[in-house]
């Protein structure tokens, strides 16, 4: 993915969101309107362990929890140019981002 994005003309800016987690402030701000639960990871083991059930969790809830434990955030996260936040497994979205 990186090679396309970068033969495509497009510049990374890379954050280890492990190293370097986001707050939950952070992730508000680069969700904006979207859904939060389009960004949760909700296959992750992290979640399974915590023992909740889906329907349960809020939006606050889960930014909390994605600031907490960034497993539980799914990647990865590419912003767009134009400002659009994208998960990097959507073919989609990564497909109409390369071609410009």
């Amino acid at each position: 993915m990186k090679a396309e994005l970068s033969q495509s003309g497009i510049e990374l800016d890379e954050r280890d969101f492990f190293a370097d987690p986001f707050t939950g402030e952070e992730l508000r701000g680069l969700i904006g309107d979207a859904p939060v639960s389009e960004y949760f990871s909700w296959r992750s083991p992290s979640f399974r362990k915590l023992g909740l059930k889906r329907e349960e969790v809020s939006d606050n809830q889960m930014l909390e929890l994605m600031a907490e434990e960034p497993r539980l955030i799914r990647r990865p996260l590419i912003m767009t140019p134009d400002g659009k936040l994208i998960v990097g497994t959507d073919k989609k979205a990564m497909a109409d981002l390369v071609s410009g």
